[in-house]
């Protein structure tokens, strides 16, 4: 018999700093299905998406974080909470007047083709799009559940018309599912106990998993699924039954992505079991955070989902006082990941009536100028073994010569001072700004440092360009075999 051991789940929740290793191997029956860095064309698909739109849109879109002039700032931060929305501020009979938002639900501005042409247009590779979130509310027309768009006033299948026009515009679609449901009665987050709530459950955990089952069958262009809501514990314990529905969901469609979100080891440890091994394709616990180094993902395939104001997912109708992330702060974001083999999935959340904001269509404008001329760095790239003060390193997967600078900090003096071992077998042979591919003068710079194991090479920025953003540098790299004339070391 096996000790229970403190799930790795309260270790890996510090994601962003240093992650400690089981000291113990134990045996895990419901681990891991898959194979790490899965070498299938749909992962390799993944790693070179580099740029995702997610979008959460639901019932709460229609409040907008507020009802009636009153916000719920304070007792719901995040739009797509409202629902908890507690406390004096609350409306009265606050629950009964959401649950039936559903008879208000018609998105009269709706047009998923305008959506995913706007995304196409912002440079978007996939797109995770929300089917419901944590009130139930179904945007597709589920035969499991009465909650759902059909019983709305705008009856269409949402989702279908989703799917339908990301996939023809080239753009992979996956879909967010919430396991729990705040508005299903069979829904029990504790560890049921009695004979009655066993019996809920039961029933709770075979209605999942025919949903999810009804979404594979009604989307087959589906690529994966992005799990949230996993947290109950009584999910948690429903080990056996997880690790069963994950190998049909696997089955039904060998190529699927799942993250590391979706269920946990029999010890009770999520995102990874509990000798340390990913659950999951990828790691799904990069929500609003980034690694502070590419050491920390160990080898692991991951993407970074963020939303545009500090926190919230849903449409919030009133932004004042909110900082609203920038185009600048969004292609920082971008090029971080990328530079460390990661995916940057940016947040939209369209209010009732199907309308993208005005910031966020400023946003889709401004990245797609910036994309389209500085495709080759972002896309088919990877991570570089070199750092640099001025931004962010990219190289081509199919050409190791082709290295790309992201200059978020342009130096004073216009000169990008790159920096590379003595050991080097590929060294800076020619530098060009990507966008207009202007030819920049490149020279080595020996600053004579003793004992110095690194080499420097000078990229001259022309003093007339002018740039309202960063820019990439393309370097091309060329054999190390220069010589270089040198005095004789003094003695010391």
């Amino acid at each position: 018999m096996l000790a229970m051991l403190t799930p790795l789940s309260l270790v890996k929740a510090q994601w962003t700093g240093k992650r400690e290793k089981p000291t113990k191997t134990v045996e895990v029956k419901y681990g891991t299905i898959t194979p790490p860095n899965r070498a299938d064309s749909a992962m390799a698909a993944f790693r070179n998406y580099g740029l995702g739109q997610f979008i959460h849109w639901g019932l709460y879109a229609i409040p907008g974080n507020e009802w009636n002039g009153v916000s719920a700032r304070q007792g719901a931060p995040a739009s797509e909470w409202i629902r908890t929305w507690g406390g004096p501020t609350a409306p009265k009979d606050w629950l009964n007047i959401y649950d039936n938002l559903y008879k208000q639900f018609n998105p009269k501005n709706f047009d998923a083709k305008i959506w995913a042409k706007r995304a196409k247009e912002m440079g978007v590779k996939y797109l995770i799009f929300t089917t419901k979130h944590h009130d139930g509310f179904c945007l597709w027309p589920s035969k499991y559940s009465d909650y759902t768009v059909a019983n709305s006033p705008y009856k269409k299948d949402i989702v279908k018309q989703v799917v339908d026009a990301y996939t023809e515009q080239g753009i992979d679609v996956f879909l967010y599912f919430s396991v729990t449901e705040w508005t299903n009665k069979d829904c029990i987050t504790s560890i049921p106990k009695t004979a009655d709530e066993k019996a809920r459950f039961d029933r709770f955990l075979k209605y999942t998993k025919n949903q999810l089952l009804e979404l594979q069958t009604n989307y087959p262009q589906v690529k994966g699924f992005w799990f949230d809501g996993t947290w109950d514990r009584s999910w948690v314990n429903s080990y056996e039954f997880t690790y069963n529905l994950e190998k049909e969901l696997r089955k039904n469609n060998p190529n699927l992505i799942i993250g590391s979100r979706f269920r946990n080891d029999e010890h009770g440890s999520r995102h990874f079991d509990s000798n340390g091994v990913l659950l999951g394709d990828y790691e799904q616990g990069w929500e609003r955070k980034m690694p502070a180094s590419m050491d920390i993902l160990d080898g692991h395939d991951w993407d970074c989902v963020m939303t545009i104001p500090p926190n919230g997912w849903g449409y919030v109708k009133n932004t004042d006082g909110m900082y609203l992330k920038s185009t600048d702060d969004i292609i920082d974001l971008l090029m971080r990941s990328r530079s460390m083999n990661g995916n940057f999935v940016l947040n939209f959340g369209p209010d009732g009536d199907g309308n993208m904001s005005t910031h966020e269509n400023e946003l889709i404008t401004d990245l797609g100028k910036w994309t389209k001329v500085n495709a080759e760095g972002i896309y088919n790239v990877s991570h570089f073994p070199l750092e640099s003060k001025y931004g962010y390193y990219t190289v081509s997967k199919t050409d190791s010569t082709s290295l790309f600078l992201t200059v978020m900090n342009r130096p004073v003096n216009n000169i990008l001072r790159v920096v590379f071992p003595k050991n080097s077998k590929l060294i800076p042979a020619s530098a060009a700004l990507l966008d207009s591919h202007q030819d920049l003068i490149l020279k080595k710079a020996n600053i004579g440092f003793d004992r110095d194991k690194n080499m420097y090479f000078d990229i001259i920025i022309p003093e007339n360009l002018q740039s309202k953003r960063a820019f990439l540098v393309k370097i091309k790299l060329g054999s190390a075999k220069t010589v270089e004339d040198k005095l004789m070391d003094a003695k010391i």
